[in-house]
């Protein structure tokens, strides 16, 4: 990847990794496990929870070893295509480039928590009623709002290209 190209990836993911980490260790040395602080009532708490399942809480169960690895595994995985992707990006393609770094950082931001507490801190919890969205985090945040950014840049090139 050319130095220059290099701060549409590697800047987005440095500070969602950044940002992520400071969330969560506000958050832990503020709140006790599963407290819940109205935001906006009615609508948005903050919260500590602990996630050993995957983004927004699927499979949150205790599990064995073999689970707890093979997520770490996976993610890593995914870092290692991530950076693939970006070091095969044309020059012209920084807004792809900055989608795949912000996908960066949160995958990096969860593996950082997996393997320093065995588990994911997530604290943002939206709702309605009694329905809520599964709690996350702001890695849960970057890789959803990266995902989207790239599809649809994708997609816009494809149309151009059409």
């Amino acid at each position: 990847m050319k130095n220059k190209r290099n701060r549409f990836f590697i800047w987005p993911a440095v500070v969602v990794l950044f940002l992520d980490q400071l969330s969560k260790l506000i958050i832990m040395a503020t709140f006790e496990l599963y407290q819940s602080v109205p935001v906006v009532r009615g609508f948005f708490n903050l919260v500590l929870v602990r996630n050993r399942g995957m983004a927004f809480g699927m499979m949150n169960h205790r599990q064995g070893r073999l689970v707890f690895y093979s997520l770490i595994l996976l993610t890593i995985a995914a870092i290692a295509v991530l950076i693939y992707w970006a070091a095969r990006q044309a020059k012209e393609a920084t807004r792809i480039l900055f989608g795949l770094g912000l996908i960066l950082g949160g995958a990096v931001g969860n593996l950082v928590d997996r393997v320093r507490l065995g588990f994911v801190i997530d604290f943002l919890d939206f709702f309605v009623g009694r329905y809520h969205w599964p709690a996350f985090n702001l890695a849960d945040s970057a890789i959803t709002v990266g995902t989207i950014w790239v599809a649809i840049h994708l997609i816009r090139q494809g149309i151009h290209r059409g």
